[in-house]
């Protein structure tokens, strides 16, 4: 069976494309083969910064033949008096078949005429040829370009096209205006290692890797050599493809290349004496930067170690992408080395390393020169400077924002029970946390802020608790990050993230789709995962209408809806955390939530904790299949009481039933129950035991069952208005009782 390759030959992609593009054709690739019936063994994608590459093997020759029914006119308009009309030979003309072939079968809608096609299977080279046009322009990325007078579009022009069905070229252009590819069998070998016919040597006289044997052991053929000294590759068969690139230096299978990468540079902090520090990020890119991967190791003078570790490693990683070397792989202390992955000769690596070592030491002494510089004040000192950078156009400076901040953190500190010192330290924190983003060094680098605040307050003299608290206040950067782990920290991020979201909404500037410049949608996902992580007794109800009322207390155009939007928008965040984060059913986080209740919501705003530990309960009593054994009649109850008019918070059945117009023993039976269920859910609201609460529901649920269906059932909906309303009082109260835990109108029968 036949295998295609199709290489897609670029000048150097962007990093973000290689990666993007390739995972985009492993899943359309394998989508549109299946939609024309090509069955194969595999499909491999290949992507380095020059080339996206698919092979497919174990493709069929052609298509299956296939029969199809097609439905054609009414038979009443296609024969007359047994003779086929001119609308039936129309459909036989149109679809290629004698008049005998068609065939009168009953529908629904009457008779009509059908015929059976037989369909030959198309060649998969012709169907290979229309698919890799589609498969290159449904690529998708950001900054795509035009080149030349055409209007083909791509991250960087297109130089060469590779399509082979074994051995064979199948004929495929690429018109871009006046600019045209079109395919062959020439690969590109490596820009700077790679110059057929003889191999150049590597580093310390050792040869590159030699040119394999194609299909059979034949020698492959030898290639012109391409522009620039570009080595082209001739590619024999379509499954010889890895092995003559990689012969030409070019390794194209990317998680073969992360691997290396990751070897050689563990392999070369361990040579000096280190551990490499590796991050997931840093080794992605660095992958699809590259073709040939060569670990080079530079060296950078020990007086920078003076500099805060933080500091080298976002020159060397975030403006280098080299990976700097730990003298511990627990502890960030630096060595002075760090690891350049080249594309170039192993041969040249003096030189890489020397000119490597001279950019890092120039950003280095930048990087000295605003330490020192910055060190001169303490960080008090740069307060008065923030009045001189902007926030936002309409909100002001981002002295302005301290002040806001500070009032936050202020009605936050009034709802948690601290000690004045603890208060201290909050207020100090909310003061000092953007006093960094004037400093020179975080001028020039701003990944740094935070993190130079904490140095500088350290420096000053700030206690620690206040130091901390400036580099956790910008916790979580995005998913998955770490939380603020002190309480001042928490405090501050809150208050910081909170103003951030009232000042934006009060401006109208809501998040709309995908687009959120001010990631407001992380914001509020941070402050609930802070709260609930932190166990803080937040009444964020509260603190959202007192912040809000500040705001609007200098800003009366504000709108009126303001406080009710900020609502909605906490509690879409909080539902899709409980969701997607906690991996509670969707109805569960309904039953917690409300659905337009505004009784629940306001209770699930109030105490976020609470709502937290309800919906993991209700989860966990499904789970165990617990909540099975009351489902069914606290949610039968529920849905008749909505027919009453008994508040939903009333618990005591004293003053909600009559046990005078009692008609059945069933009544004064679930009368009874109910009144010692009163101690045990008041006791469970208090303590929120809801293990508690639904035992005792459990415990009762015979009694509720006997009510509806016993011998001793009754009619709810009796004719008797006040009997009709004294039993849907006593079925409000269990529906009250059970909304402390949840509302159970909103659970979905599972089972």
């Amino acid at each position: 069976m036949p295998n295609f390759l199709l290489e897609l030959g670029t000048e150097e992609l962007p990093a973000s494309f290689v990666a993007s593009s390739a995972q985009q054709w492993q899943r359309l690739v394998p989508a549109t083969l299946a939609e024309e019936s090509l069955t194969n063994d595999s499909i491999n994608v290949y992507a380095t910064p020059r080339r996206l590459a698919v092979l497919v093997k174990g493709l069929p020759v052609q298509q299956l033949d296939r029969e199809e029914e097609v439905k054609g006119p009414p038979a009443s308009s296609a024969f007359k008096d047994g003779k086929p009309t001119k609308a039936a030979e129309g459909f036989a003309k149109k679809q290629g078949v004698e008049i005998e072939a068609l065939e009168v079968r009953a529908t629904d809608k009457g008779d009509f005429v059908f015929v059976l096609k037989k369909i030959p299977g198309r060649m998969s080279a012709d169907i290979l040829t229309e698919l890799v046009p589609q498969w290159i322009n449904k690529l998708e990325g950001k900054r795509f370009m035009r080149w030349a007078d055409g209007d083909l579009k791509f991250p960087r022009p297109i130089r060469s096209l590779v399509a082979l069905l074994d051995d064979t070229v199948l004929p495929i252009t690429l018109v871009s205006g006046s600019d045209t590819v079109k395919s062959d069998r020439i690969s590109q070998g490596h820009r700077v290692l790679y110059t057929p016919p003889t191999p150049p040597l590597g580093k310390e006289g050792t040869s590159l890797p030699t040119p394999p044997l194609g299909k059979e052991g034949t020698s492959l053929p030898t290639p012109p050599l391409g522009k620039g000294g570009t080595g082209g590759v001739s590619i024999p068969q379509a499954e010889d493809y890895v092995e003559c690139l990689r012969a030409a230096c070019v390794e194209v299978d990317r998680t073969q290349r992360k691997n290396q990468i990751k070897a050689q540079v563990e392999a070369a902090a361990t040579k000096q004496g280190g551990y490499a520090a590796i991050t997931e990020e840093l080794l992605e890119e660095v992958t699809d930067l590259v073709e040939w991967p060569n670990a080079v190791v530079g060296k950078f003078d020990d007086e920078f170690l003076i500099l805060p570790p933080e500091v080298i490693t976002t020159i060397i990683v975030t403006n280098q992408r080299y990976f700097p070397i730990l003298k511990s792989p627990d502890f960030p202390e630096l060595l002075p080395y760090f690891i350049t992955i080249s594309n170039g000769d192993p041969a040249k690596a003096a030189i890489i390393a020397a000119g490597n070592e001279r950019v890092v030491r120039a950003r280095l002494a930048d990087g000295q020169f605003f330490y020192k510089a910055d060190l001169v004040k303490p960080l008090e000192d740069y307060l008065p400077k923030l009045a001189t950078v902007t926030f936002q156009e309409d909100l002001g400076t981002v002295r302005a924002k301290v002040d806001r901040l500070c009032k936050i953190a202020s009605l936050i500190t009034h709802q948690l029970q601290i000690t004045d010192e603890q208060q201290a330290y909050i207020a100090r924190a909310a003061l000092l946390c953007k006093a960094d983003l004037v400093t020179q060094m975080v001028y020039e680098l701003p990944e740094m802020q935070g993190i130079m605040g904490q140095k500088y307050a350290l420096a000053s003299g700030e206690p620690e608790e206040v130091a901390t608290a400036i580099f956790e206040h910008y916790l979580p950067k995005g998913a998955g990050d770490n939380l603020p782990q002190t309480l001042t920290g928490q405090v501050v991020a809150i208050a910081d993230k909170l103003d951030t979201l009232v000042s934006i909404f009060g401006l109208g500037m809501l998040p709309t789709g995908s687009s959120d410049p001010f990631a407001l949608r992380r914001a509020a996902n941070a402050i609930t995962n802070i709260i609930w992580a932190a166990q803080l007794p937040v009444n964020l109800h509260q603190l959202l209408a007192e912040v809000v009322a500040e705001f609007t207390a200098t800003r009366p155009e504000t709108p009126a809806e303001l406080l009710a939007q900020l609502y909605e928008f906490f509690l879409q965040r909080i539902r899709t955390l409980l969701q997607e984060e906690k991996n509670v059913d969707y109805d569960l986080v309904n039953a917690v939530l409300g659905e337009n209740d505004p009784e629940y919501t306001e209770r699930a705003l109030r105490d976020l904790l609470d709502a937290l530990e309800r919906a993991l309960f209700l989860q966990q009593i499904r789970n165990n299949q617990t909540l099975d054994l009351i489902y069914e009649t606290v949610n039968r109850s529920t849905r008749l009481a909505a027919q009453g008019d008994l508040d939903k918070v009333e618990l005591e059945p004293k003053t909600a039933v009559k046990p005078e117009l009692f008609q059945k023993s069933s009544e004064q039976a679930f009368y009874d129950a109910v009144v010692q269920l009163v101690p045990q859910t008041l006791l469970s609201k208090q303590t929120r035991n809801y293990q508690q609460l639904v035992d005792s529901l459990t415990e009762i649920a015979p009694t509720v069952s006997n009510f509806f269906d016993g011998p001793e059932s009754v009619l709810v909906m009796d004719s008797d208005p006040e009997i009709k309303q004294n039993r849907l009082n006593l079925l409000g109260l269990l529906r009250n009782h059970a909304r402390v835990l949840a509302d159970f109108g909103a659970i979905v029968n599972r089972f």
